[in-house]
């Protein structure tokens, strides 16, 4: 299979990629009720004709570096090696982008994509508030209908991001049921595209849910990855020894990884919430502690409840508060190539308060968490190494609730 212009003629072949039925070795695939194989083959059939059309990639192409204002900066961030006393820190600058966060990457494709389809309408979940601000801003450029389905918790904790997207002329619905965040929008969206598939085309905000949106949002995210090794080969004349990245879902961490998966030099690490702690039931450390089994349409390790359904989760980063990972994670890391790790709520609001003092960076709480391992990282590498983190999201979403946070304390 050849890979289009989303991807790097450096990125990893297989055992990497998912096969014509969209598993990653066991995980993945597109497990759906009858009425909804369709509508996804439909997405998947649209897909792979957009990544070989040359006109659809030279399209997203240009509004990568046009409108988001790509390439995004690989910053090096020498108060906080000082600071550390360990390996050097570069910083992905993907707080820079329109929008402020990486979403935007994927959420243009999938525009072009739904109108391509013939689209008149997208629907989505968000958590922080990222992926929704991002789609309603590539629907209100292409013009397409945008509904963004939000956790209520998420609702009043991300207010800022509310604004936006009904400024954006986005439809904002918030969802009251079960745990009230991350998991239950994507359910409550998912309602609402089975009832319509034809007009809708379901945008999904990482690299989870049935083939092809585990493919697809890699593929439009690998830009974070094909440029910082670019980047770096460029500031240090060698490859990073390690990569760090908050996981969620996990699409900024799959995109910053995608391009060094071959270089077996170079770590991948990806950063879950262990939110208040592995030894309770408020985290979200799905790689951690979680199972294998079925969540929203794909194969891959879930957390489940006591009943076996999908656990209530908890984190301070609310985008990265869901009970599943993508499945393309879980194949790393039973292939041994992805090391998986935990980081607590404090320890987050910790790293937070360290970048913006040191370096003048607010970051998100999600990105946050990447940061708090590299704190503990660098150190331990050395000052002859270098570690690349992904700043995923900048952190003007959640200033409030984070002065709130400090004050209680």
């Amino acid at each position: 299979m050849t890979h289009p212009t989303t991807t790097s003629p450096d990125a990893a072949p297989s055992p990497y990629r998912a096969d014509g039925s969209g598993y990653f070795g066991e995980f993945g695939g597109a497990i759906l009720p009858p009425f909804l194989a369709g509508p996804m083959a439909e997405v998947a059939e649209a897909y792979e004709a957009a990544r070989q059309d040359p006109e659809f990639q030279r399209q997203y192409q240009d509004l990568l570096s046009k409108y988001v204002g790509r390439p995004s900066l690989l910053y090096f961030a020498e108060n906080l090696t000082n600071r550390l006393g360990g390996a050097k820190v570069y910083l992905k600058r993907e707080d820079l982008n329109h929008t402020g966060a990486h979403k935007i990457n994927h959420t243009l494709g999938e525009a072009l994509l739904a109108k391509r389809m013939g689209k008149t309408k997208v629907i989505a979940e968000t958590g922080a508030g990222q992926h929704g601000v991002a789609l309603a801003t590539a629907a209100a450029l292409v013009g397409l209908e945008c509904e963004i389905h939000m956790g209520a918790i998420d609702v009043a904790k991300q207010h800022p991001n509310v604004v936006r997207m009904e400024l954006l002329g986005a439809k904002v619905v918030p969802v009251e049921r079960g745990g009230r965040s991350l998991k239950e929008a994507v359910d409550s969206a998912f309602e609402v595209y089975a009832a319509s598939p034809d007009e809708y085309l379901f945008a999904i905000g990482s690299v989870v849910g049935p083939h092809p949106f585990p493919s697809m949002v890699r593929d439009f995210q690998s830009v974070v990855g094909r440029e910082a090794r670019a980047q770096i080969l460029e500031a240090e004349g060698r490859l990073p020894d390690a990569l760090v990245a908050c996981v969620g879902g996990g699409s900024n961490a799959m995109g910053l990884f995608d391009a060094f998966l071959t270089d077996e030099s170079v770590r991948v690490i990806g950063v879950e919430p262990a939110g208040e702690g592995l030894d309770t039931d408020r985290h979200a450390a799905t790689m951690t502690l979680g199972v294998v089994g079925d969540l929203h349409g794909m194969h891959t390790k879930v957390l489940l409840d006591e009943n076996g359904e999908p656990a209530p989760v908890h984190s301070i980063g609310s985008g990265i508060d869901y009970p599943g990972v993508g499945p393309q994670h879980a194949h790393l890391e039973q292939l041994g190539r992805g090391e998986y790790v935990t980081v607590t709520d404090a320890e987050a609001l910790d790293a937070f308060q360290l970048l913006t003092r040191t370096e003048g960076i607010i970051p998100a709480l999600e990105s946050s968490h990447a940061l708090a391992h590299v704190v503990k990282l660098a150190p331990e590498l050395g000052p002859d190494a270098i570690i690349i983190a992904n700043l995923s999201g900048r952190g003007d979403k959640d200033v409030d609730f984070v002065a709130e946070r400090l004050a209680q304390a």
